[in-house]
């Protein structure tokens, strides 16, 4: 007999079966199996998992999978939260360890709004946890009106015991074949997209497809988050962390034999994976967490999961921006009131500035001089003189308190750039090498291995290595160096190489931190609250070479890593890294993050000549660059070298644009329609943003041909009137749409890319 348990006229139903437990929305279907203690979840897009399980790995006890506890008891409850009101179901796998027992008399009520049911063989319904010396709680959140859920599970020892976990590895959601679970998506192009853990070292978010012989036995890890998806239809589902306070999260995937199947995706707090040169850098080489050592281990009476969001409307970009809002109701973020920051960045021009006398002091007073020029940039905030790495016996604080004063007078401030949680120097000085602005020794900050050794993060004779945010030395450096950008009146930071504060170590100075994010957390912690003090409330901060979560500590974070501008990486005479393609191909899929995690994304620097000592670039190639910049709701940021007569020209017609910096001023990210799929540089790419104005762009990185597109105007969200087709940059009429018109046609020439507006004309 089934049971309907309506809570309160909501849209969860819950039904109470004699085997199992169901639980529904309109979105998403749980169902308990409450002698194995498998959950299943089917989704209205047509996915479904089927027999997740929990488990955490002990040290001692080793891996126990939920299956393997001998009791499941399960009861459900009324939550309301910052997701809003749901229900969730907290199941109970518990096992009564040698010598114990749970007595003749326990009993429990799971009070007025709860289901309950031990599972056909039990004889009290004893609640979680009483009477059992070991359990693992699972919590399943199903949304009122959201089509998403939150997953957590925790093992616990009851208090009279002695006993204590120590993990490394717990999952509140496992898809094992040894479990007979199963994942699947409708659709003929499935995909899983696989996400790097930082945006060091060029690496790309890779799609991963498995419908063809070329493409069988897709496996990997993802880290933090994924989504598995049909490439044509956008459907399928999203899973990934919402707390990144203890754990580094992975997601272990391998693809089934048959379309849209994956038999096995590990949802684990835990990941730690060291660089393998014998990989493909996007495929394992270095794509992971850099770690030396393995992850550290959360121990106590209890020990939690991440907790973990899964999502499965018909439109993953939609459950992506879902997943970046829960991110911010759980951890909170940064808010920019004013404008925000148009900037000149030094890296384009010289690396380390000065270092090989390209760009001195007079240089960027030049550099002022003509910013100064350009009345449209100029017309929204003043622009920031971002001076990156430099030479210290050039660039002394006091020539840069000189060049702030100078860029005062014009109108501008200066920004500043340092790496708080590392240091560079000769790998054969480590243990004479001080931290800078402290009288501490690098060895007795820097991280270490299990055998003590100090742990490269940027290896070489010259080299990064990493320090620990917990120790006071780092505390004091951070100090030194805010100083510093206070000295100079700076009011925009660029922090770089944060990824050296989150990878694990043996040693830490305070010993209560176990973990690399839990001292990542603690460092950024810190530098916040320092920057706040020293400098003020008002400063923009940015984040260069960084994990992606935790995200609550800036208002930007660089998409890719550092971007050349050259067109794409197999291009002659350019490095194979670093170019427009390859840097939106991984933003395509990563546009969500803009007006959920921060404020704006940064995709890097234009480029108006050339990027250092890099070739030339044509106008196409600027264009293309902007146009990139804009779909990805990045802040406005140039490189060039303004000493040469091309750059200053060009600029005057890209940066000086009063479409482009008016754009800049509120940048949005566009919604992608057809993203990046594959390896191929030959990407082409539409995105559309709705609003009184819709716009959209597409992209044709292709050297080979042309890029026609059919577009239809229900997908634009265009009313039955006219529209004219405006192009974005010269305001040149392209074509219009008549109000019967279901479709147009736009092309776009080999390696270029079109932004258009579609301008609702007024009713004859």
């Amino acid at each position: 007999m089934a049971f309907l348990f309506p809570l309160f006229g909501w849209a969860q139903k819950v039904h109470d079966f004699k085997d199992s437990l169901v639980v529904s929305n309109r979105f998403a279907t749980v169902i308990v199996n409450n002698a194995t203690g498998r959950v299943s979840y089917r989704f209205s897009s047509g996915a479904y998992i089927s027999n997740a399980i929990a488990y955490v790995e002990d040290l001692r006890l080793g891996f126990i999978p939920s299956p393997g506890f001998s009791r499941h008891v399960y009861h459900t409850s009324h939550v309301e939260d910052s997701l809003g009101k749901g229900v969730r179901i907290t199941i109970t796998h518990s096992m009564i360890r040698p010598g114990t027992s749970a007595g003749p008399d326990a009993t429990t009520s799971a009070g007025p709004d709860a289901t309950t049911n031990a599972g056909p063989d039990a004889t009290t319904n004893a609640g979680p946890g009483a009477g059992q010396s070991l359990s693992l709680i699972q919590h399943i959140t199903l949304y009122e009106d959201r089509p998403c859920l939150l997953l957590n599970v925790e093992a616990t020892s009851v208090p009279e015991t002695d006993f204590q976990w120590e993990t490394r590895h717990i999952s509140p959601i496992a898809i094992l074949p040894s479990q007979n679970g199963h994942l699947f998506v409708p659709g003929d192009e499935p995909r899983i997209l696989d996400v790097p853990f930082d945006n060091d070292n060029w690496v790309n978010v890779v799609e991963r497809k498995w419908n063809d012989d070329q493409h069988r036995d897709a496996s990997g890890i993802s880290y933090e988050f994924t989504s598995v998806y049909d490439n044509q239809t956008m459907q399928g589902l999203v899973l990934g962390s919402v707390s990144h306070d203890f754990w580094k999260t992975g997601i272990a995937y391998h693809a089934g034999n048959g379309q849209g199947d994956v038999d096995s995706l590990n949802v684990f707090g835990g990941v730690a994976t060291q660089d393998n040169p014998a990989l493909p850098a996007d495929y394992g080489g270095k794509d992971g967490t850099h770690d030396y050592m393995p992850h550290g281990t959360m121990r106590g009476i209890t020990v939690h999961s991440p907790m973990v969001y899964l999502s499965a409307s018909t439109d993953v970009r939609e459950d992506a921006k879902g997943y970046g809002q829960a991110n911010v109701l759980f951890n909170g973020s940064r808010i920019w009131k004013g404008a925000p920051p148009f900037y000149w960045n030094s890296f384009g021009v010289e690396g380390v500035l000065g270092y090989e006398k390209v760009m001195m002091p007079d240089g960027v007073r030049q550099t002022s001089d003509f910013i100064r020029t350009l009345d449209h940039f100029n017309s929204y905030s003043k622009p920031v003189l971002s001076i990156d790495s430099y030479d210290q016996s050039v660039y002394s604080t006091e020539v840069l308190a000189a060049l702030s004063n100078y860029a005062a007078k014009q109108g501008q401030q200066l920004g500043f750039y340092f790496s708080p949680f590392s240091v560079w120097t000769w790998k054969n000085s480590v243990d004479q090498a001080m931290v800078p602005g402290t009288s501490y020794p690098l060895r007795e900050v820097i991280l270490r291995d299990n055998h003590h050794q100090p742990i490269p993060y940027k290896d070489g004779d010259w080299g990064c290595f990493p320090i620990d945010p917990t120790h006071p030395a780092t505390r004091l450096g951070i100090i030194a160096q805010l100083q510093k950008a206070k000295a100079i009146n700076a009011r925009f930071l660029k922090i770089d190489f944060l990824t050296a504060g989150s990878l694990e170590s043996s040693v830490r100075y305070d010993t209560t931190i176990r973990s690399g994010i839990q001292a990542y957390n603690f460092g950024m912690t810190m530098l916040r609250h320092l920057v706040d003090s020293i400098m003020g409330p008002d400063i923009f901060i940015t984040q260069a070479i960084s994990p992606m979560f935790p995200s609550q500590y800036a208002h930007a974070r660089f998409v890719s890593t550092d971007v050349y501008s050259h067109l794409r990486n197999d291009q002659k005479g350019f490095p194979s890294w670093g170019s427009t393609e390859a840097s939106l191909a991984t933003g395509s899929h990563m546009g969500w993050v803009q007006g959920t995690l921060w404020p704006y994304t940064n995709l890097d620097i234009t480029i108006m000549q050339h990027f250092q000592k890099n070739p030339d670039l044509s106008e196409q190639e600027i264009k293309v660059r902007i146009y990139a910049l804009m779909v990805m709701g990045s802040i406005l940021g140039d490189g060039s070298d303004y000493r040469q007569p091309l750059a200053v020209e060009r600029a005057r017609i890209f940066l000086n644009n009063p479409a482009v910096d008016a754009w800049f001023s509120h940048p949005r990210a566009f919604t992608p329609l057809k993203w990046a799929d594959g390896d191929s540089m030959d990407q082409q790419m539409v995105f559309r943003l709705k609003g009184d104005t819709t716009f959209l762009c597409l992209f044709n990185f292709s050297k080979q041909a042309a890029f026609t597109d059919t577009l239809r105007t229900r997908d634009m969200g265009l009313s039955r009137s006219r529209y004219v087709i405006q192009d974005f940059l010269t305001g040149t009429v392209l074509g219009q749409v008549e109000k019967d018109q279901t479709s147009f046609i736009l092309t776009v020439p080999k390696e270029s890319a079109l932004m258009v507006r579609l301008v609702r004309k007024a009713q004859q």
